[in-house]
């Protein structure tokens, strides 16, 4: 069962888009403290759904919603009904239906890979653009991993500060109930 029989290739294309938007909507509502990474994840969902388009369309080469109906589908002639050199010539049949098939596979071919192509190339500079988002949400983690570190060295000191009051709390109720 086919989902996507319905979709031509402009729908196609916007469906990567809704993907990707609704993913880092999702994204940046589940992490509303990073929103590089809401930004960085939409475009990885942006590539990885382009990279499928693509690969769907070569899946479907036959498939007319991406042109190869343009051009007229070739069909052999029967040259086994031929009056008196028929029985002949019915051997040709098939090398003649084979070859017609191949013309309307390569047809197919010709009309679906611009499609493809378009979608592998965006998925090409989705990629390209995550490596740039990728570095800036290494950095960004950088100094949120940092300022949690000082954070956690400040509850430390506080922790300990609190341990010997407590310790000389101890030590001076000890001394007055002895």
């Amino acid at each position: 069962m086919d989902i996507l029989s319905g979709v031509n290739a402009e729908w196609l294309k916007n469906l990567t888009w809704i993907v990707a938007v609704a993913a880092g909507l999702l994204l940046g509502l589940w992490r509303l403290r990073r929103p590089d990474l809401a930004v960085l994840g939409a475009v990885l969902v942006f590539a990885v759904a382009n990279t499928g388009a693509g690969i769907y369309v070569l899946l479907h080469l036959s498939d007319p919603r991406w042109g190869g109906d343009a051009h007229g589908r070739l069909t052999a002639p029967t040259l086994g009904g031929t009056p008196v050199v028929g029985q002949y010539l019915r051997p040709l049949d098939g090398l003649l239906s084979g070859l017609a098939n191949g013309v309307n596979q390569f047809n197919d071919a010709q009309a679906a890979l611009p499609a493809a192509t378009g979608f592998f190339a965006s998925a090409g500079w989705a990629f390209a653009l995550a490596v740039p988002l990728c570095i800036l949400s290494l950095v960004v983690g950088f100094f949120v991993a940092r300022r949690r570190e000082a954070e956690f060295a400040r509850v430390r000191q506080q922790v300990g500060e609190l341990s010997a009051e407590v310790a000389e709390l101890k030590k001076s109720l000890g001394t007055q109930t002895g």
